[in-house]
């Protein structure tokens, strides 16, 4: 495959976010600073399935923790998380290099940890519900620290990222903003992204603005359905996003890295509605059950 170099805006390596027990604790972040253009390298291919010891997958949740999630639903989401990431750590080929960033919106964005932590050595870090739901500075932070400076700095190739939204409201920022901007992201255009709207309130047409498509986003209703959507798609994205795509199924020819990109998106969308379908969501389930 050809050396493509993809242009990137440049990160202020100085901000600096403190581990924490409760996120309460953690450094927020107002906004992503401006940022001058520089050219980046993307691994000569950001899906390259080149042989090499070990290959980097991170997996992006950006969770809403804005007042509306307060109660059950924080709850209950803070419980699967933490059943969540042994499971997670069980993802992956033996030559994949698992690791794990949470950022946290509500009237503020905050990262859970300093820097993405392998999967091994990962501790859910129980979140709290207040404030409002700016999605738009989250996407704007996401955008800053998606950056071979930043967050993606393996030293090692790496798979192209894997970006998992859950919210259960509609942004109060102006969201549109925030993603065009995200949008422009060699990382993000190549990476793998699914939403799931946590109750009736989510709306279905922005988290497909998000994702790129209505196959990759689901909703839950009730604890249950939280529980199972959560696991569905993040061990879903991880194991697909984990995998290495050389040849086409069809033709049987070598994939470039924007057919390798559909072809993985193309392939979590199927499997997320399949397991969707399987577990019968939305059955019997009117709105907001439990919560």
């Amino acid at each position: 495959m050809s050396n493509e170099r993809f242009t990137e805006p440049e990160v202020n390596e100085n901000q600096s976010v403190t581990p924490s027990d409760e996120l309460n604790n953690n450094v927020s972040v107002s906004s992503a600073p401006e940022t001058d253009d520089s050219i980046l390298d993307f691994d000569d291919d950001p899906l390259s399935a080149t042989s090499v010891s070990k290959k980097s997958l991170v997996v992006f949740f950006l969770i809403d923790t804005s007042g509306s999630m307060k109660g059950k639903k924080m709850g209950e989401l803070n419980t699967v998380m933490e059943e969540l990431i042994p499971e997670i750590r069980r993802v992956g080929e033996a030559d994949t290099d698992v690791k794990v960033a949470v950022l946290t919106f509500s009237t503020e964005v905050r990262w859970m940890y300093s820097n993405p932590i392998p999967i091994e050595d990962f501790e859910w870090a129980r979140l709290r519900a207040s404030g409002v739901t700016s999605m738009g500075a989250a996407f704007k932070e996401l955008n800053h620290r998606m950056s071979r400076n930043s967050f993606l700095n393996s030293p090692s190739l790496s798979f192209a990222p894997v970006i998992f939204l859950m919210t259960d409201g509609y942004p109060s920022d102006d969201y549109k903003e925030g993603l065009r901007e995200l949008q422009t992201n060699s990382w993000y255009k190549f990476g793998l992204k699914a939403a799931l709207g946590i109750g009736q309130e989510a709306n279905d047409n922005i988290l497909a603005e998000f994702t790129g498509s209505k196959d990759t986003v689901v909703h839950a209703y009730s604890g249950g359905q939280l529980a199972q959507m959560i696991k569905i798609i993040a061990v879903t994205s991880a194991q697909i996003g984990s995998k290495s795509m050389t040849l086409s199924d069809d033709t049987g020819q070598e994939l470039g890295e924007e057919n390798v990109f559909a072809a993985k998106q193309k392939l979590l969308g199927q499997q997320i509605q399949e397991l969707v379908n399987t577990n019968g969501e939305g059955d019997d389930v009117p709105f907001d059950t439990g919560w």
